[in-house]
């Protein structure tokens, strides 16, 4: 926008080359780049006169810049009253907010434009309005240290306590910032001294933690609290230590600060001290006014601990000096000189070991939690669960220090073969950190070089595994290549020194695993050399059924250099838990670089696991790895690898019947929906028709698994539509079933273009309609869309077609109540009324299942037979009724126009009213009951409709003496009559509801086929 000539003219602050400007039409509201008009550049430059001429000329008074700044933001910031006065009289809004929500109050308070802040508060309704951090006028003109501002905003009526969205205060903030002219004027006015922000700070917090020591002075004479904590428990002490504030702390400690009192995790303003980057001094005033210094944290942290996780060389020194107990341990069991080993302090290490005893590893600074590092194998790897630690406070040990942390302490008397709680050294430590001189100092004081933890791990085993924190660290920050080998060349000294020193490379931890294990695990290549020069390192000696080899360890980890190191002077090992070899290993994880190292070496890839009989190939197409799949198919004789798996047959097996073929690598492939691979492996004439031990083809699994891509791929390489599984189902029935109508399509394209046209039935006598129609109630795939493929293909003579048990497709879409694919099937003329070998319609399927829409269509679209029984004598009504599907039952009874069917009976004597009140359907009761069903209705059993209600023998009984009186007419207890117990031949099922216990149980004429199945039981699975 600099370059336009009306912006060089407002900058030039001449009006009449602006007014000619404006007369050859200039825009006068153009934007540059940040969206600022030509009024923003006057407003900002307070020219007062150019202002009003181009308002006067139609530029826009409140426009809006990218950050939402209006041309009166930037008139205030420049603290231009002139300006201010012309674009408020031009109506400009002086409630505008930018995009932080600050209005033109909260900038004229930021930067002082104290008269401006005169002209715009008699124009607001409110001076407490906040911007989007909470913050008032208030609170940036204490934060800037504006006392006349602050004074004007509190006599127009400023909140003097308005806190922010983290409940900050102006008086914190300009205690923070050390504005005691401020501070005393908002004192003055009544601000509360002891007010508190969401973590708890005082305004005394905020100064001390700043080092504003004049504030602090001013507090304190005002007598506030002075040992006050904070959420995290932390007093002024605590937060003047931990920012290394020494005058503040000075200051504090001679108004009688507590030296000594602990925050919520149990650390002293001394542990703060001894941490913290510049608190030496701060740590002398509080030794020197009587601080504890074996004080511990909750986790057992001494100050002593503190210096040795940062190497703080001068404060150990002081610290032992004055009384500081060398052989403190916190709750891990670790000493300081567990800690300065971890983190390679060495003269600190030295000053230790020549006093007295030592101990173990450290804690972050005094607000973190850290678990001591562990070196242990997890799911057959070897990892570690504990995080490298992470430091919130002041700083990280850093390399300068070297081992000075270390020789002081071994000065100071430290025991170097004391061990923390995990049975760990300093040894330990020191190697696990590829501290070179740490380990020099601590083998020269005769620390045990082979002792072991409590998982049998030495020294070398760390040293072997150093650099744990690799992946952690790299995932944060890539490093570059000269990083790392640094990193490898530092892990190879410390390793080769433990050597040198005696360490006993053979040495296997409880797991069976030795250094050379771990050293394969991480990756460490110049490791591996110097141990694998060692004769008493053999690489295939499997310590345990369950370790892993050192070449599996190196392929899981994609360690390519590690392996080629292994594979110089080693076999090929055992496999792995599952009997994988490391080439089938690296093809399953897809570490391509493996693969070929191995390849490279002679691996075999055509050896099987012993689990499932799989090969390298079997494994790479398993997870999609291409490029691992190309490298193991290179061999111009991999035709036998692209083929199925069989297992090898035992002795005791007879040739004649083989065991089952297993998936081939293309099936895999097509399952998993990799579509490259399968690419591969038809480039290389991977066999298309070759089924599993289901009779499954990749063509079926492809269509069942949902994999477009790949099912289009295996038919351009002309894979049979035709073949079927065991059970009879080829291509086009799994299609039908899955709801795929474009691929149906297309395969019934293949399969009728040569005549003569194929059957299309399965070993059910289901043909592709029934699939469709019976799966339609799934509703996920587009079934009726394949319904009306096949009706147009096959014709519809296609409706009329039966199963095995003469039903039809109309039965099918009824069963499973697909109201679409009914439709659909009627409108082809299906035979409405047909029945199977049950004598069962396709009403009286969808009846007994309940499927109420299947019903309704059935009834009005085509006026279903509703008087149709079964072999049992059950109409559809019978069946609604025995299976408590009421919705079913009134609307048959609906479209019922025969009165006799009402109390019809089926061969079990049961009339719909049985099985309603069974089953306890109140609407159809009511509704038979109004039609003139029969409720003295005998069946084969004595029972009435009322006593059919009982849910067990004993009821029954009960309810007949009770309505004996009532009804004498087939009172059992009348002269005569039958006892209540004959009325009762076949009683109902004991301990069970009346609704859970008859509700699906369909009498029959006979005891023997009185079992309470019926055939639509069994069709269920079938279907």
């Amino acid at each position: 926008m600099s370059d336009a000539p009306l912006i060089q003219a407002i900058f030039h602050g001449d009006p009449e080359e602006i007014r000619m400007l404006i007369y050859k039409s200039e825009d006068i509201n153009t934007l540059d780049t940040e969206k600022r008009t030509p009024l923003h550049a006057a407003a900002f430059l307070g020219d007062a006169e150019i202002t009003e001429l181009l308002i006067l000329s139609g530029a826009r008074v409140n426009a809006k810049d990218s950050m939402w700044l209006t041309p009166l933001h930037r008139a205030v910031a420049s603290r231009s009253e002139e300006a201010l006065r012309v674009l408020i009289r031009h109506s400009a809004d002086v409630n505008a907010r930018d995009k932080n929500w600050q209005t033109p109050l909260h900038v004229a308070a930021a930067n002082k434009a104290l008269r401006c802040a005169e002209t715009i508060i008699p124009l607001l309704s409110s001076v407490n309005v906040s911007d989007r951090g909470g913050r008032t006028a208030l609170h940036h003109a204490a934060l800037n240290g504006h006392t006349e501002m602050v004074s004007l905003l509190l006599a127009k009526g400023a909140n003097i306590n308005a806190f922010d969205k983290k409940d900050g205060r102006a008086l914190h903030w300009a205690a923070y910032m050390g504005h005691l002219d401020v501070v005393c004027l908002l004192v003055s006015q009544g601000a509360e001294l002891s007010c508190k922000d969401k973590r708890g700070y005082t305004p005394l917090h905020a100064a001390a933690s700043n080092g504003q020591i004049a504030v602090v002075k001013h507090l304190l004479n005002l007598s506030v609290e002075i040992d006050e904590a904070n959420a995290f428990g932390n007093t002024a002490l605590h937060v003047a230590c931990f920012n290394g504030q020494d005058v503040v702390v000075n200051e504090l400690i001679d108004y009688g600060a507590n030296v000594s009192q602990p925050n919520n995790k149990g650390f002293t303003p001394l542990h703060f001290a001894a941490s913290s980057t510049h608190g030496a001094l701060c740590l002398e005033f509080l030794v020197n006014n009587g601080a504890d210094v074996n004080v511990q944290s909750r986790d057992g942290k001494s100050p002593l601990h503190m210096t040795a996780v940062h190497g703080r060389f001068t404060r150990s020194q002081t610290l032992i000096q004055n009384g500081g107990e060398i052989d403190s341990v916190d709750k891990d069991g670790n000493t300081p000189l567990h800690i300065a080993a971890r983190f390679g302090h060495e003269l600190l290490i030295n000053t230790l070991i020549t006093s007295e005893e030592g101990a173990r590893y450290v804690p972050p600074p005094p607000g973190g939690a850290e678990r001591p590092r562990r070196l242990l194998p997890e799911a057959s790897l070897l990892r570690l669960p504990d995080r490298h630690p992470r430091h919130t406070g002041p700083d990280l040990p850093t390399r300068c220090c070297g081992g000075e942390c270390v020789k002081l302490l071994l000065s100071s008397g430290g025991d170097h073969n004391r061990r923390d709680k995990c049975g760990r050294t300093p040894l330990h430590y020191a190697a696990a950190s590829r501290h070179y001189q740490c380990l020099e100092t601590l083998v020269s004081c005769g620390t045990c070089i082979n002792a072991t933890d409590q998982w049998g791990r030495s020294a070398l085993h760390y040293a072997a595994a150093s650099d744990l924190d690799r992946r952690r660290r790299v995932a944060l920050e890539p490093e570059s290549e000269g990083v790392q080998a640094e990193r490898e060349k530092e892990a190879a000294l410390c390793l080769e020194f433990l050597l040198q020193s005696g360490a006993t490379a053979s040495l296997k931890d409880k797991q069976g695993y030795s250094a050379v294990h771990y050293a394969a695990a991480y990756g460490h290549r110049h490791c591996l050399e110097l141990l694998l020069d060692q004769d008493e390192a053999p690489l295939e000696d499997p310590g345990s059924p369950n370790t892993r080899s050192p070449l599996h360890l190196a392929v899981s980890r994609a360690h390519a250099p590690a392996l080629e190191v292994l594979l110089q002077g080693a076999g090929r090992g055992p496999g792995d838990e599952a009997g994988r070899t490391p080439l089938a290993l690296a093809a399953l994880r897809g570490h391509s670089d493996c693969v070929h190292t191995l390849l490279s070496q002679g691996a075999s890839p055509r050896a099987r696991d012993s689990a499932r009989k799989r090969t390298p190939v079997h494994l790479a197409v398993m997870n999609g790895h291409t490029s691992c799949l190309r490298l193991l198919l290179e061999d111009s004789d991999s035709a036998d690898l692209l083929e199925a798996v069989s297992p090898t047959l035992r002795d005791s097996e007879s040739p004649l019947c083989p065991p089952p073929l297993r998936p081939t690598p293309l099936m895999l492939a097509v399952a998993g929906g990799h579509v490259d691979v399968v690419s591969v492996l038809l480039e290389r004439e991977a066999a298309v028709d070759t089924a599993d031990r289901h009779g499954l083809t990749a063509l079926h699994l492809g269509l069942l698994c949902g994999q477009e891509e790949s099912v289009q791929c295996l038919l351009e390489q002309e894979a049979s539509v035709l073949l079927g599984d065991h059970r009879g189902r080829t291509s086009l029935h799994l299609a039908a079933a899955r709801g795929h109508a474009s691929w149906l399509s297309e395969l019934l394209n293949i399969a009728f273009a040569e005549p003569p046209a194929p059957l299309l039935r399965d070993r059910a006598g289901y043909t592709p309609l029934h699939w469709a129609c019976y799966n339609g109630h799934e509703g996920v795939n587009d079934h009726e869309a394949c319904a009306s493929v096949l009706l147009e293909a096959m014709g519809s003579d296609i409706v009329n077609c039966r199963d095995a048990k003469d039903r039809t497709p109309l039965h099918a879409a009824a069963f499973s109540g697909h109201v679409d694919c009914l439709q659909l099937l009627l409108a082809h003329d299906a035979p409405v009324d047909a029945v199977d070998q049950s004598g069962r319609s396709a009403l009286m399927m969808s009846s007994e299942r309940g499927c109420a829409g299947a019903v309704e269509v059935l009834l009005r679209s085509v006026n279903a037979d509703v008087s149709l029984s079964d072999q049992n004598g059950n109409t559809a009504l019978h069946l609604a009724c025995s299976n408590g599907k009421e919705e079913c039952a009134l609307l048959i009874l609906e479209k019922l126009t025969d009165p006799t069917l009402v109390s019809s009976t089926n061969k079990a004597l049961q009339t719909p009213l049985h099985l309603a009140a069974r089953s306890g359907l109140k609407q159809v009761v009511q509704e038979l009951l109004t039609r003139g069903a029969s409720v003295q209705a005998q069946d084969e059993n004595g029972l009435t409709p009322a006593l059919a209600c009982a849910p067990s023998s004993e009821v029954a009984d009960c309810l007949a003496l009770i309505l004996g009186p009532m009804m004498p007419l087939c009172s059992p207890c009348s002269s005569g009559g039958p006892s209540p117990r004959a009325l009762l031949k076949t009683p109902p099922p004991r301990g069970r509801g009346h609704r859970e216990g008859r509700a699906t149980r369909v009498p029959s004429a006979t005891p023997s086929e009185g079992d309470g199945t019926t055939e639509n039981d069994s069709d269920s699975e079938t279907f």
